[in-house]
């Protein structure tokens, strides 16, 4: 994904490389041990695309975009015999990805918000919920703005019952999010790719303007850091990124 990002087509091609190595060698192992070689591993993706794809290589008629993701969602559903609609999405994609995923999915039997931005009413209740197990009133005190106020300790959740609750509203709010997402077609990994790498680079910026300074990150306040911070991003503003 880092490879893709970047857009270097000599990282993309050894990062592919790297993928390809995998199944070349996995397949190899196998063959030396008996059990099977890259030709059915070959064989079978092809048999797969073909089946998957019968609006390609067979007489089936698919209109739309839609149409062709339902069949080939019936087609997988009758090859895995599985009895749930989101049973095929895998456990081992990131969080966020799986939620939109199998939020996308019943969103085609039509179980989904009628309009998108009754959203953000579902993502105020979820807040509140959480509110309700991170603060004792279930309030947010009200608090300074800025960096000039005093730093807090955080203090730990030491209840487990709660921590386990609070846990539970936090994914309830990631996965509204998530949603939100889904309904305006943006991918929330990519998201939060880019918001992750938007703070490296302005966080890069507090670290050249601290050796510049001859002083450590650690001797800078909240408040340098700060000016730092926001210099970088009005920056990235000003030449548009």
């Amino acid at each position: 994904l880092e490879a893709i990002d970047s857009g270097v087509d000599a990282d993309i091609v050894e990062e592919l490389g790297d993928l390809l190595l995998q199944v070349v060698l996995h397949s190899q192992i196998a063959a030396d041990e008996g059990r099977f070689d890259l030709i059915p591993v070959v064989d079978g993706i092809s048999e797969k695309l073909i089946r998957r794809h019968p609006h390609v290589f067979a007489n089936v008629k698919a209109e739309t975009a839609g149409q062709v993701v339902e069949n080939w969602e019936q087609i997988k559903k009758r090859e895995k015999q599985r009895e749930s609609l989101l049973s095929g999405v895998p456990n081992s994609m990131p969080a966020l990805s799986r939620a939109s995923r199998i939020s996308e999915k019943a969103s085609r039997v039509g179980y989904d918000w009628p309009v998108r931005e009754m959203l953000f009413d579902k993502l105020n209740e979820e807040l509140g919920e959480l509110a309700q197990e991170l603060f004792p009133d279930g309030k947010i005190p009200k608090v300074a703005s800025g960096v000039d106020a005093a730093p807090v300790p955080d203090a730990p959740i030491d209840d487990p019952e709660r921590l386990d609750r609070a846990e539970d509203e936090l994914g309830d709010v990631l996965f509204v999010v998530a949603n939100i997402a889904r309904r305006w077609g943006i991918n929330p990994e990519e998201a939060l790719r880019r918001t992750n790498r938007k703070f490296e680079r302005r966080f890069a910026a507090i670290e050249q303007a601290a050796r510049a300074a001859g002083k450590r990150l650690e001797g800078l306040t909240i408040q340098e850091m700060e000016a730092h911070y926001q210099v970088a991003r009005q920056a990235e503003k000003a030449g548009g990124e």
